[in-house]
């Protein structure tokens, strides 16, 4: 039998503020992203030591044990599934679980993104095997994510809110794990409030080959129509309406 593991010491006592109501200030929200982000980090290196683990039995047990344990911690206090993160800023369309990006999230990619406000966006990301497909190759369901979401950043950047409406990709070659790969977008027309968008994925150390590609059509909604939408969240969403 696996030796006994340690178990996790009780929670904290409750701060003078519940940290996942009401608005933080801007310093209060620094130090909370600071410790999402922490455990999304700790929580990642789980996920990939999950899906490559070939330890005994015995450890899978006692493992899936304290994983429940720790679930039932952070059950303590939750969101529902339509309350917004008091790290999030509906506004921007920043959010700290996405499931692309979050720092908060442990399935997400480790995607880092800047964009600039002439409608570009770069990510790179090295990805593995919590998004496999074919054994030692990216799913590509997982690109077709990634480019999806330098599409809509690059929209977002230049000023122009948005929903994907339509997404085509083509692939052209198999998607390496644990490759640094780069993903540039461009945003392309506009008209009213549908706005296109293309993008490119490569591997950083090969840059004039193209992994795969993505055309995208954003529509932004209607302040009105917005409200309906996001209505169950209570906050005032932004990022994904129509702009002047």
């Amino acid at each position: 039998m696996a030796e006994k593991g340690p178990s996790f010491p009780p929670p904290l006592a409750s701060s003078r503020r519940d940290p996942a109501g009401g608005p933080l200030s801007p310093e209060e929200r620094g130090v909370r992203r600071d410790a999402v982000g922490d455990l999304g980090s700790a929580l990642r290196d789980l996920v990939d030591a999950a899906v490559r683990t070939e330890v005994p039995l015995p450890e899978l047990a006692e493992a899936a044990g304290l994983a429940r344990e720790l679930a039932a911690r952070l059950r303590g206090k939750t969101r529902t599934l339509h309350e917004i993160a008091s790290v999030d800023d509906p506004e921007t369309g920043e959010r700290w679980y996405s499931p692309v990006y979050g720092p908060g999230n442990p399935v997400a990619p480790p995607l880092v993104v800047t964009a600039a406000a002439d409608g570009r966006a770069t990510g790179r990301v090295v990805l593995g095997k919590p998004h496999e497909g074919p054994p030692g190759l990216v799913h590509g369901g997982v690109v077709a994510t990634l480019l999806d979401h330098v599409l809509a950043r690059a929209v977002r950047a230049a000023g122009r809110g948005g929903l994907t409406a339509t997404l085509t990709v083509t692939y052209r070659r198999p998607v390496q794990l644990g490759v640094a790969l780069i993903a540039t977008a461009e945003m392309g027309a506009t008209e009213g409030r549908r706005t296109t968008a293309r993008a490119r994925l490569v591997a950083e150390d090969d840059p004039d080959t193209t992994l795969a590609e993505a055309e995208g059509l954003f529509v932004a909604l209607r302040p009105e129509r917005a409200a309906d939408v996001f209505a169950k969240t209570g906050r005032d969403i932004k990022a994904w309406t129509s702009r002047n």
